[in-house]
């Protein structure tokens, strides 16, 4: 009878045969609102395996020598781009991390694009060609000092697009500087700031 149990759990989760073979290839993150992930400086981190993996991702990205991330680490710095850390040797050119373009909406997120050297950014950027940049002891992961060709948004703009996620049931408010660094933004956009 647990068998039977355990085997219906299984099939509720959806994740069973990953989880029963340490394989987390396969499993598409729930992205959802980029507020409820854990914030660490200018960017929100999370873990899709659980509790106790999210620790080691905040520990990792917390760390001032730079750490190599745990598998299942989902890293966001605006709610249409994330990284996602996959199985070792899963793509040994990017350091085993997909990179994601979301479309984001009330309804929540959809894929447009997902993969290892062909997904490209709201500014026509290449993820790869700038996460490649990194220095290795900071995993792919990009931020000032990190070796990596910085994003044309400023910190004020990436937390303003971080407050307007439509996927989050509660909208915060803009201050009047990130009020005004989206209104810049648009216009950098060409209108309809969406990322």
């Amino acid at each position: 009878m647990r068998l039977v149990n355990a085997s219906i759990l299984c099939i509720m989760l959806l994740t069973c045969s990953q989880a029963l073979a340490g394989d987390i290839s396969t499993v598409i993150p729930d992205f959802r609102c980029i507020r409820d992930m854990v914030p660490i400086r200018h960017f929100y981190v999370d873990n899709i395996i659980g509790a106790e993996e999210l620790q080691l991702t905040v520990k990792a990205a917390n760390n001032p020598l730079g750490e190599m991330y745990p598998v299942g680490s989902i890293i966001q710095l605006v709610p249409t781009e994330v990284m996602v850390k996959r199985d070792k040797g899963f793509s040994p050119v990017t350091n085993d991390w997909e990179f994601f373009e979301l479309d984001v909406s009330s309804k929540g997120s959809k894929i447009l694009t997902r993969g290892f050297v062909d997904v490209k950014n709201k500014f026509g950027g290449n993820c790869f060609a700038c996460h490649i940049k990194a220095d290795p002891q900071w995993d792919f992961v990009c931020e000032t000092g990190h070796g990596c060709d910085p994003l044309p948004l400023t910190h004020v703009m990436t937390r303003a697009i971080q407050k307007v996620d439509p996927r989050c049931t509660k909208m915060e408010t803009l201050t009047t500087e990130e009020s005004a660094a989206l209104a810049e933004l648009n216009v950098l956009m060409g209108g309809g700031v969406d990322m």
